[in-house]
């Protein structure tokens, strides 16, 4: 049985409503400290029966449980709709379809990243054979988003168990019935051992994880509650995965197709109520194509609907961030050429021009459907307005000829050419930033090394005729030594 299915000790509980309707969706316990430890206890037991299962054990139920999402696709498109807000459509794409390919991919190359190999032992240490493996940590906490409920958590927790980990999971308090779904299709593919479980609640509960001797924390939310886990996890040394907030630049070139560039940056500001960490917030085009990206812009806005093309916005909290930012950017001169409404927690898409580079909605994460958009002389200035930022998650460059060139001298850890976000979707690919953004990797080979400690294994192969590694070393041995390092390294 799993956390997920046990009440606490405790009588006290919230409740998981829908965004759009405030209908219950579900009511969940808010797991005590105890509670959260014992959790862990049994993680670490049943982490032991996972890496005895070998990598195509392992495989083989990652497989199984890939498989049964599949099948239960729009059981779980409809979840998230309900209690995330989003269309079911898009759920479809980005909390099923993405999700199971970073499952099949973390199983199958796993023991190809992780597994033991022979490496290079060098010259001076010719007699000895050495090999590398990666071995994993044990227990993982999971600290999941809202936003995305599947997508996001699960490369963290797809990656460590196919790197031989258990995981105790604390979905966001706003998306626990999808985390509930997760762990129960979980055991049942996997029914001998607690491997995956769930925990419930707020930020008590979330610090309580961070101290209930996990061996690491993968973390997704903002960079303010980045720093709590961080503090926290501090307390026992314990090292943390930080994936936070954005604020993505999108770059439009003289030589770009702008009327792709407009379609980009429309879902890549607007899907998902723009409640997107690597979504576009801030659209930089050169004056060239500026008013040809802005016509374009503005009809492709004009026939996207708030309630249809995208649900309302999560977190009540975040209509207020929302509403703030375009007061201010339209105080200080800007000017909303589309959009601005707001009704309950329906925000229309918002298209701003003529915003100062200092306003609210280009210098913090406003994380709602709304893009602003400035004209460079050139794609220098481009650059350099895209990287005047404490965030470096994401962005994206539109050009024909130039596109690779502009992406390297972006100050992120992730860029998309000629298309937005598109880099989410290749399992292979690691996903992270710097800076505001957080710290290490979910995905890719990256990804899985995120959780494993590197082992190193020396075998002495034979003895060498002058002892190196010992108080017997002679002057003579000295001077040859002396000798042989100048003789490989000291000259050129």
């Amino acid at each position: 049985m799993t956390l997920a299915t046990e009440r606490p000790a405790t009588a006290e509980t919230f409740e998981s409503l829908e965004p759009s309707t405030g209908n219950v969706v579900a009511t969940f316990p808010v797991h005590t400290a105890a509670e959260v430890e014992a959790a862990v206890a049994r993680a670490r037991a049943a982490s032991v029966w996972w890496q005895q299962l070998g990598w195509s054990g392992r495989r083989e139920r990652l497989d199984s449980w890939k498989r049964l999402i599949v099948r239960r696709g729009d059981e779980l498109a409809e979840l998230v709709h309900r209690e995330n807000g989003k269309p079911v459509s898009d759920a479809r794409l980005t909390e099923v379809t993405l999700p199971v390919d970073h499952i099949a991919w973390a199983a199958k190359h796993a023991p190809k990243v992780l597994g033991e190999r022979k490496v290079p032992s060098g010259l001076m240490m010719a007699n000895q054979a050495a090999t590398l493996a990666y071995e994993p940590l044990g227990v993982i906490g999971v600290i999941g988003p809202w936003n995305y409920p599947v997508f996001t958590p699960m490369g963290s927790i797809a990656y460590a168990l196919a790197a031989g980990n258990a995981v105790v999971f604390k979905p966001s308090e706003y998306t626990p019935a999808v985390g509930k779904w997760l762990v129960d299709t979980f055991a049942e593919v996997v029914p001998e051992q607690p491997v995956l479980q769930l925990v419930t609640g707020f930020g008590e509960t979330g610090a309580a994880l961070c101290r209930a001797g996990v061996d690491k924390i993968a973390f997704t939310g903002s960079a303010r509650t980045g720093k709590k886990v961080m503090a926290a996890c501090a307390e026992s040394l314990t090292p943390v995965l930080m994936e936070c907030g954005g604020k993505d630049a999108m770059i439009v070139a003289d030589d770009a197709d702008v009327d792709a560039a407009a379609t980009a940056a429309l879902w890549g500001g607007m899907s998902n109520a723009g409640q997107t960490c690597i979504g576009i917030e801030r659209v930089y085009v050169t004056e060239k194509v500026y008013d040809g990206f802005v016509s374009a812009l503005t009809a492709k806005a004009g026939k996207v609907v708030a309630g249809t093309s995208y649900g309302p916005i999560t977190m009540p909290g975040q209509v207020d961030i929302i509403r703030r930012h375009i007061a201010d950017a339209i105080e200080k001169g800007g000017r909303a050429v589309i959009g601005g409404g707001i009704e309950g927690g329906l925000v229309e898409p918002t298209v701003l021009l003529d915003v100062p580079e200092d306003s609210l909605a280009v210098t913090e994460e406003t994380f709602g459907p709304t893009l602003t958009v400035t004209k460079v002389r050139n794609t220098d200035e481009a650059v350099e307005r895209s990287n005047a930022t404490t965030y470096g998650l994401a962005g994206a460059v539109f050009s024909k000829k130039n596109g690779v060139k502009l992406a390297r001298r972006l100050r992120t850890g992730m860029t998309s050419v000629n298309q937005v976000a598109a880099f989410a979707g290749i399992p292979s690919l690691p996903f992270g930033g710097s800076g505001d953004s957080g710290f290490g990797r979910i995905h890719g080979a990256d990804g899985l090394k995120e959780f494993t400690r590197a082992k190193a294994i020396t075998r002495q192969r034979f003895e060498l005729p002058m002892p190196l590694l010992s108080f017997d070393r002679t002057p003579k041995v000295d001077a040859l030594l002396g000798r042989a390092v100048r003789l490989l390294h000291g000259r050129g």
